[in-house]
């Protein structure tokens, strides 16, 4: 009887992902938005989709920031400035401090939370100080927006929770982190605190670049179901600096590892150093050598496939994810940015149902032991397998193409070639 091998299964569902995406543009393909600018000359090193509308989720809470710092400088706030919690405040979905109608929390630790936990309840306190209320403090924050030249962004609250009207670019939020760098270098230094205590509890920064990437000090993380994984990043080596934007990643690691490369191509390119064919820059298609179809994060993931009896199991899978951090998939640590306590789809509570998600139909699926024939059109409808794999053995395949950008022919024929690191 005719055997099925995993590897072929693999190829013909990419290949069928692959005609799926050529014909459309899906909505979990539309996310992905990226800039990077040399900060000491103003210069966009790189850009991709960095003028299409995306939702900015807890980036928003840079522009809170801002509004702090502005006043701050203006004297209407004090470090040591105790804030009230509104039951309003109280009621803030996750992440958040938890905390208590009727306490306070000071003007610096309001930061740090901020910083570091990302808390809701504490944007919203922020915003009723500033604004009297959030609404009025949103209106204040779109007129700042404005005045720094964030001519795509609305604002609707404070925290970055979901909202379908709170929109921006990637572009617009390169212009916030230079603005907050440039007008308020003094306090800059808070975006590199490590971490945060509050009530006897240690808060970790989620930004993990802080410990991987050489110069990188800030600057923010984010994610709702709606905006997928964002990062604000900015990093100095040798007295110059860069800020890199992200947004629309797929699973926090493989966003973290984007930006770092992003940031370590903008250096090389900087520096002037010529490329070769395996450069770096070449291989994220970056500045002058970029071109429409930059790096396919999901054919870079099925390369380095090393077992071919791995599953492949898709990272936007709520179901199966659970079970695999529940198997100890994921190593402590490894949660989304918005809760480090464990994996959690809703981190920043969005509680938007999670969209379409053709990758998952294709990979996330059982296939019969010695089945006939593949029929890529009767994959989305077979049920998952009742036992997972072991997790050791299971390779996280994601997915970033941009809307309307087909895979390059040498990417197809790439899917032919034995698999291997």
């Amino acid at each position: 009887m005719k055997t099925f091998s995993p590897i072929g299964w693999v190829r013909a569902a990419l290949l069928a992902l692959a005609a799926l995406i050529m014909s459309s543009a899906p909505a979990w393909a539309d996310k992905y938005a990226s800039i990077v600018i040399d900060m000491e000359t103003g210069q966009v090193l790189h850009d991709r989709s960095a003028d299409e509308p995306r939702h900015p989720a807890s980036l928003t809470k840079v522009m809170t920031l801002y509004m702090v710092f502005d006043a701050i400088d203006q004297g209407k706030l004090k470090l040591s400035d105790r804030m009230t919690v509104s039951k309003t405040a109280s009621r803030a979905q996750p992440s958040k401090l938890g905390l208590k109608s009727g306490t306070t929390i000071k003007v610096e630790d309001a930061i740090r939370a901020l910083v570091t936990k990302s808390a809701n309840d504490v944007a919203i306190v922020i915003a009723e100080k500033l604004g009297g209320t959030e609404a009025k403090f949103v209106t204040l924050m779109n007129a700042k927006a404005k005045e720094l030249g964030m001519l795509n962004t609305t604002f609707r609250n404070s925290s970055g929770l979901p909202d379908r009207k709170q929109v921006t670019t990637a572009r617009d939020m390169a212009r916030l982190g230079e603005a907050i760098y440039m007008d308020h270098k003094d306090r800059y230094n808070y975006f590199s605190l490590s971490s945060f205590t509050w009530n006897n509890r240690k808060h970790m920064n989620h930004n993990e670049l802080l410990k991987s990437v050489d110069g990188a000090d800030g600057i923010k993380t984010g994610f709702t179901n709606a905006s997928g994984y964002n990062l604000m990043a900015s990093a100095e080596r040798d007295g110059r600096r860069v800020m890199a934007i992200m947004m629309g990643g797929t699973t926090g690691k493989s966003r973290d590892r984007h930006v770092a490369d992003l940031i370590n191509a903008a250096f090389l390119e900087i520096s002037g150093a010529p490329a070769s064919d395996d450069d770096l820059r070449v291989r994220i298609a970056f500045g002058s050598r970029g071109n429409a179809s930059a790096d396919d994060l999901a054919l870079a993931q099925l390369r380095k496939l090393q077992d071919p009896d791995a599953a492949l199991v898709s990272a936007r899978d709520p179901a199966l994810i659970a079970e695999y951090d529940a198997a100890g998939a994921f190593a402590e640590g490894e949660s989304t940015e918005e809760d480090e306590s464990g994996y959690e789809i809703v981190a920043e509570g969005d509680s938007e149902s999670i969209e379409a998600d053709p990758i998952g139909d294709l990979i996330g699926t059982a296939v019969a032991a010695e089945p006939a024939a593949f029929d890529p059109n009767t994959v989305a409808s077979t049920p998952v397998p009742a036992a997972l794999p072991p997790a050791s053995t299971a390779i996280i395949v994601t997915s970033e193409v941009p809307a309307g950008v087909a895979p390059s022919p040498t990417s197809l024929e790439q899917l032919a070639l034995p698999v291997a690191q």
